[in-house]
């Protein structure tokens, strides 16, 4: 199993006094990238948040162009692509772009997203998020594997052939990622082709267990012709020595959860259908006690306790976890000891399954 550097570069205006400053929390997170590069992580997530409602870098491709210069080997990825507020064809030209700039090392991830704010600033009607995503998708993944393309659908029109330029290293495209909240989602994707990023806890909620959706992710796939999709998932991760040090970060990462609430449709009369899952989501987050947090959605605990939480994921089908270091405001100072921390006393227990995978690339 791989591991990869995951930030969301949380910031929410429910912070107050304690929120970051933005540029300067922007560029902690280029230095912690550039770091998993450097104690040989396998990928780097970054996200894509408007405006400071949550977090605080929307333009991630420019980002991840930039990190492209900086790093030797990790993969650059989206996580995720806000797919309906965006032109999938202008959004195949930055990721084949980048692919061209890290050499052969661009992923692409897109997902709906949840906050109306975001779709209202960019006039793009919330109630057609499905729609808008589902065929973009499509077209996206068109646009950066072939040329001279035209495209008749119910949301875009290309109706002149056009090829993107430049050309994708990896072919036909780079690696395609879904990230996946729902049930029809984790359907469109299996069924698509894609390969699919979980949250474990929303993949609890719907599934049962993370164990439970990745099997039934694969089994779709597998039936509908891709038997070789990947199952990825993030996880909020927070070595902890001793109980105060295991509290603080429970602490932390409920401070997250229930500061970004009102990112998320938690009225059940005024949420759309399409993302009324949401509704429950946000229920459970502020019911939520710290000692209520456990392994749908934490790693937490010494070396070894992470080790045997990371074996078990593994166990369930994971190809990748992607973790998440620098939640709830910890210090930027800190998430780089935390990150080599992790590479020199967790990442060798996964030593021979992070060989044989690089070699199979």
């Amino acid at each position: 199993m791989d591991f990869g550097y995951f930030t969301l570069t949380d910031n929410p205006p429910a912070y107050g006094d304690r929120r970051r400053d933005p540029s300067a929390f922007f560029h902690e997170v280029i230095e912690e990238a550039v770091f998993a590069d450097e104690i040989g992580l396998h990928s780097v997530w970054l996200p894509e948040h408007h405006f400071g409602l949550f977090g605080c870098l929307g333009a991630t491709s420019t980002a991840l162009g930039y990190l492209a210069a900086r790093t030797k080997r990790v993969q650059l990825a989206p996580a995720t692509v806000l797919l309906p507020c965006n032109h999938p064809v202008l959004v195949a030209e930055q990721y084949c772009t980048l692919d061209q700039l890290s050499g052969g090392r661009a992923l692409f991830s897109a997902g709906r997203g949840y906050d109306h704010r975001e779709y209202e600033a960019f006039g793009v009607p919330f109630a057609e998020s499905r729609e808008r995503f589902d065929e973009g998708m499509l077209l996206v993944r068109k646009a950066m594997a072939e040329e001279n393309i035209t495209w008749d659908g119910q949301i875009y029109q290309v109706p002149e052939p056009i090829t993107i330029l430049p050309r994708p290293v990896q072919k036909p495209h780079p690696p395609i990622y879904v990230a996946a909240f729902s049930r029809p989602t984790v359907e469109m994707a299996a069924r698509n082709g894609f390969n699919v990023l979980f949250a474990p806890f929303a993949a609890a909620m719907m599934f049962g267990s993370l164990a439970n959706a990745a099997n039934e992710f694969k089994q779709i796939a597998e039936a509908s012709g891709y038997p070789d999709s990947r199952v990825l998932c993030s996880y909020f991760f927070g070595l902890a020595d001793d109980a105060e040090e295991e509290r603080r970060f429970k602490d932390r990462v409920l401070m997250y959860l229930k500061s970004i609430t009102p990112a998320f449709p938690g009225d059940p009369s005024t949420a759309p259908p399409h993302i009324a899952y949401f509704v429950d989501i946000v229920r459970r987050i502020l019911a939520m006690r710290p000692e209520d947090l456990g392994e749908r959605s934490i790693v937490t605990g010494d070396a070894a306790r992470c080790v045997a939480q990371l074996k078990q994921v593994e166990a369930a089908g994971i190809s990748e976890v992607i973790l998440y270091f620098n939640v709830g405001l910890y210090p930027h100072a800190a998430t780089m000891k935390m990150m080599e921390r992790f590479a020199r006393e967790i990442m060798p227990a996964f030593a021979p399954e992070l060989s044989a995978s690089a070699s199979g690339r």
